[in-house]
């Protein structure tokens, strides 16, 4: 069974970006595709990005038990991590690699304990947040806000993971982060 490296941020504080640098890196390891009740945005694919369904079959996977963890991130939009997801991975001899909202970060760690790595990627300000939101053209202006007072209260809950990387030049957070993932797989 393998280890699971956790990476948790705000919307648009650039752990998918740092995501996909690891995947890039580290090729022990694979990234777990969530299930999500939400419309794919421009370029997402499905079983790649995430497992796109409508919230009547998300909910009746939740009755089923087969989900490790989930959440309700806003009305009607769920999110969570198949069991099936993380089997597949480990059949493989790999180790999962989540990019997933806090709230789900922080659910996972507590199921996993000292098997996964939590890492919460923090933007430097919250206005530079908002400026990264507003630059991404993919929602509008309410929704934008509707993002940044979410993670505003996010931010608060940075000390429920094991460490916290500041993402404030990008070369430097791909350089921290593939450096703790390392030593927490490499021993």
């Amino acid at each position: 069974m393998g280890k699971l490296i956790i990476i948790s941020a705000p919307s648009g504080a650039g752990k998918t970006t740092l995501v996909n640098h690891l995947l890039s890196k580290r090729h022990d390891l694979e990234f777990s595709v969530s299930a999500a009740t939400r419309k794919p945005r421009r370029g997402e694919k499905e079983g790649k990005d995430y497992y796109f369904m409508k919230a009547e079959e998300f909910r009746r996977k939740i009755a089923g038990g087969e989900f490790v963890e989930w959440e309700e991130v806003y009305r009607d939009h769920y999110y969570g991590t198949l069991k099936s997801e993380i089997e597949r991975i480990w059949s493989k001899g790999n180790h999962v690699l989540f990019d997933v909202d806090v709230q789900g970060g922080i659910n996972l760690k507590n199921i996993f304990g000292n098997k996964a790595l939590s890492v919460f990627i923090m933007s430097p300000s919250v206005e530079e947040l908002r400026q990264r939101l507003l630059k991404r053209g993919t929602d509008d202006l309410a929704k934008i806000e509707t993002r940044v007072s979410k993670a505003v209260a996010e931010m608060e809950l940075a000390g429920s993971f094991d460490t916290i990387v500041v993402n404030r030049i990008l070369e430097d957070a791909e350089k921290e982060i593939l450096e703790l993932v390392g030593g927490f797989l490499d021993n």
